[in-house]
């Protein structure tokens, strides 16, 4: 017991030489805690009305307003209906060409994926999920998963390819989406892509995505 009793006398000692030594003289803030709370405090500058509007700099003063072209390099989006898509044409004849130049070294000669083992298969007519019991039983690819033909090209035009993307020409562009839709048989192999054409074509899964029926504000 007495063992005990030491043990916390001796706490409550370790305890007292700590508040002394965090206090100053009679009670008051040590010298430290003094020159903290004297010490001058820094105040935001204000913001007047010259820091918003036109040919405003950032706070670094640092960037300036983008031009008309440079925003359009950047607004180049595709809606499912078309909208967006710009001026040019192509075939899958000519889309052949070049893909084997330009897509065939990840995604394979033929669209079915090739090295690395992770790259997009991108030709597959097979359904990818069994009906009535929906689950994976195979890639999911333009031809069987896709709802708009537009969108392949949107994503075609910006993220293509790998290591060059953006570097396609609207012709480019359109004549690898035809042939990519040649190849999964969604259109003949005369058919010529365009911004009136692609917009009519018929993904074969498009009834298959509905709006989400779910009522909370996030999933609309």
């Amino acid at each position: 017991m007495k063992g005990v009793e030491a043990l916390l006398a001796l706490a409550l000692a370790g305890i007292a030489l700590l508040a002394t030594a965090c206090r100053g003289p009679a009670g008051l803030p040590s010298p430290t805690q003094s020159n903290l709370l004297l010490a001058p405090q820094a105040q935001p500058t204000p913001v007047g009305p010259s820091a918003t509007g036109p040919g405003y700099r950032g706070a670094y003063g640092l960037g300036r307003d983008a031009t008309p072209e440079e925003i359009a390099t950047w607004d180049i989006d595709v809606m499912p209906d078309g909208t967006g898509l710009p001026p040019g044409s192509g075939t899958p004849a000519q889309g052949a060409t070049i893909f084997a130049a330009k897509c065939a070294s990840c995604h394979g000669d033929k669209g079915q994926g090739g090295l690395p083992a992770t790259s997009e298969v991108l030709v597959d007519t097979r359904p990818w999920f069994e009906r009535g019991n929906p689950r994976p039983v195979g890639p999911r690819t333009i031809g069987n998963y896709w709802p708009f033909a537009t969108t392949v090209f949107d994503y075609v035009r910006r993220a293509m390819p790998f290591d060059k993307p953006g570097s396609l020409t609207n012709d480019e562009v359109y004549a690898v989406v035809a042939w990519l839709l040649n190849q999964n048989k969604i259109i003949g192999e005369k058919d010529v892509m365009n911004a009136q054409t692609l917009a009519k074509v018929q993904m074969p899964v498009r009834d298959l995505f509905v709006p989400d029926p779910r009522p909370w504000p996030e999933y609309q």
